[in-house]
């Protein structure tokens, strides 16, 4: 990845103090959809580590997931597959399979879904996302990916802060670590 991309990653990060009730700082990712350069890197960065992989498919969950994951398949020249959550008002109609999430860092689960129809045997699927702090939403993929009968090659993030043993496991590779966002 060019040293300038992550720079600007960086740069374009900002730590917001959600209020009083708060226990974390919660972040601010906006700035790199603002940046027409950084969008512009992003995908090819992203799915430079599993070209090799050859993936068919790039799936990603809402709701950050379908900024980054349809700038990662365009720059493989594959489709992408949105994973849904309930709620979020955009189900899709027709079969779903779901998942749900082991607990993330809030301790709480998350339900997703894709359309069936979209994924299947023989596809090889990379999972995109901007952040990946636990892995339990690549976890909801995977099983998803494995009732589909679709093999999972890895998965692509912005941000990585998950533990290097989890990251490992999942074939999670990121183009900042914690470390570069510490404030």
């Amino acid at each position: 990845m060019p040293a300038e991309l992550r720079k600007r990653l960086v740069e374009l990060l900002r730590w917001i103090d959600p209020g009083p009730a708060a226990s974390h700082l919660v972040s601010d990712v906006s700035g790199w959809w603002r940046d027409p350069e950084v969008l512009a890197a992003l995908g090819p960065a992203l799915v430079e580590p599993f070209r090799a992989a050859r993936p068919t498919v790039v799936v990603a969950p809402a709701v950050t997931g379908l900024l980054v994951g349809p700038l990662a398949a365009t720059a493989l020249g594959v489709g992408f597959v949105p994973a849904h959550k309930p709620g979020d008002g955009r189900l899709p109609a027709g079969p779903l399979t779901w998942a749900q999430s082991p607990p993330d860092f809030r301790g709480r689960r998350v339900d997703l879904a894709v359309r069936e129809r979209h994924l299947g045997p023989g596809d090889r699927v990379l999972v995109v996302d901007d952040w990946v702090a636990t892995g339990a939403q690549v976890r909801a993929l995977y099983d998803i990916c494995a009732a589909r009968g679709a093999e999972p090659v890895g998965t692509a993030a912005v941000a990585v802060d998950c533990p290097p043993e989890t990251a490992t496991e999942l074939r999670v590779r990121g183009l900042l670590t914690a470390a570069d966002l510490e404030n």
